[in-house]
């Protein structure tokens, strides 16, 4: 099993799979030369960004996360002016301290080539690296694949086949789970709500304090996040010219609190998902749920049915809405991808929006089963959702699509818990299926190359 504070990872925008994965694959990299006793040696480095990288990676922050990775950074500890003001360094001094340790010679427009024309067999987000001496001989060449979500994997990694059709790592859980089913047969047999299963598993990587005070640490980023969107105004870095619309839209919603307009429920959704995801444009600090481009659906869901405390029972709440969601989020990522670039849309705000149905279904009293349902019911009117960025902006239509998304996953947990009894036609293991069938038939001009749909429908201002 995989943690569920995997799937949560605190980052920088605009993207997990473009701007966090490179990031750590370059710093991945510069760890495997000094473990190799070879980094002193490094004269050059040559990055190429293949496929979806490429195409989209100029407006994802590819480029510059890949040098911010080589540099020394990593995600979770990046601050955004630092950040700035180190690129900018780099690139007017042509010198880059690898890893922080070692000054190379280095210029980000001649030794990082945008390979478009590349689309690697095993994943569509492919980074090879290869570091050269003073002489020009090769000291390490490396492959590596950004999957989303912030998750890295080596060209060994992807080529090793798992066994028994089981996806294996070298944790054993006390309550192990390849699918839903068994998810909620192991709910069953234990007593257990999915929450409940989920914090036990987690167990076997950490003791019980850290996790639940990693737990607290995400739903703090996520609550921080919409802080900072709603303070922040102006126009949106890239080009579009997209104005931030969630301060406007809270100031409002400020001016009258207790309003009984009922469609005002949608006004505060969409605030709070929008904070993040203009926040996550803008290049600031998100947490991936499961992604970047899909960050904010599950901080606006917590924030409006969570009040902002670290007190209990608010504290709690918060733990048993981001357990479940996690645990569904680990469905996803083992049995089809989180991945745009590999599934379109449909892998980022639809799982986002399922993972959000059953967590908010949990928070409400739902069974396992009912949280499964909620689940189902949020990726099904997600299905076949492409991502086609304007610009390889991670603006238009993804801020946005945030804020339908956290509608859809409220509506899709009262649906689930207003079902009489019946089972559900569609199981979950059903709809990740055929997420997965449907990601593998869409054609690539529909995950996240931005040569189809709006993409290329919308003129540029």
């Amino acid at each position: 099993m995989l943690s569920v504070l995997d799937i949560f990872r605190i980052g920088i925008g605009p993207s997990s799979s473009h701007t966090v994965g490179p990031m750590r694959i370059g710093a991945l990299f510069v760890r495997a030369l000094a473990k190799r006793g070879k980094l002193e040696d490094v004269a050059r480095i040559a990055v190429e960004l293949q496929g979806s990288l490429a195409l989209t990676g100029v407006g994802h922050g590819t480029v510059d996360a890949s040098v911010l990775g080589l540099a020394g950074f990593v995600p979770d500890r990046t601050c955004p002016d630092e950040a700035a003001a180190t690129l900018a360094q780099i690139r007017a001094e042509m010198r880059l301290m690898l890893g922080g340790r070692h000054a190379i010679a280095f210029d980000p427009a001649k030794d990082i080539d945008l390979a478009g024309h590349i689309i690697p067999d095993l994943h569509p987000n492919g980074m090879k690296l290869v570091a050269r001496d003073a002489a020009g001989a090769a000291l390490l060449e490396r492959t590596y694949y950004s999957t989303g979500g912030g998750f890295v994997a080596s060209e060994a990694q992807l080529k090793r086949k798992p066994r028994n059709d089981r996806v294996e790592t070298g944790t054993s859980v006390p309550h192990d789970f390849g699918s839903a089913e068994e998810l909620l047969a192991r709910c069953d047999q234990e007593g257990l709500s999915v929450a409940e299963l989920v914090l036990a598993n987690e167990d076997a990587f950490r003791p019980r304090e850290k996790t639940l005070a990693g737990i607290d640490l995400i739903a703090q980023a996520m609550d921080q996040c919409i802080d900072r969107g709603l303070a922040q105004r102006g126009i949106l870095p890239g080009g579009l010219k997209v104005e931030r619309r969630a301060p406007d839209l809270w100031d409002k919603l400020s001016a009258n609190p207790q309003s009984n307009e009922r469609e005002q429920l949608f006004d505060w959704l969409n605030c709070f998902a929008m904070a993040v995801n203009e926040e996550n444009a803008a290049g600031g600090r998100v947490v991936t749920a499961p992604t970047n481009g899909a960050a904010g659906i599950i901080p606006a869901v917590i924030r409006f049915y969570c009040v902002t405390s670290d007190e209990s029972p608010c504290r709690d709440s918060r733990r048993t809405f981001l357990l479940t969601a996690g645990a569904i989020g680990l469905l996803y990522k083992q049995r089809a991808s989180i991945s745009g670039a590999e599934m379109g849309c449909q892998g980022e705000v639809g799982v986002a929006c399922s993972m959000a149905a059953g967590g908010l279904a949990a928070l409400w009293g739902a069974s396992p089963a009912q949280v499964a349902s909620a689940a189902e019911i949020g990726m099904e009117h997600n299905l076949g959702l492409t991502c086609d960025p304007v610009g390889g902006l991670v603006q238009v239509p993804c801020i946005e699509r945030n804020a339908i998304g956290a509608v859809k996953a409220v509506n899709a947990a009262r649906l689930a818990l207003h079902r009489t009894g019946a089972e559900s036609c569609v199981s979950l293991d059903q709809v990740i299926e055929t997420m997965r069938q449907t990601g593998i038939d869409m054609s690539s001009k529909y995950k996240e190359t931005s040569q189809g749909g709006l993409a290329v429908n919308v003129i540029e201002c």
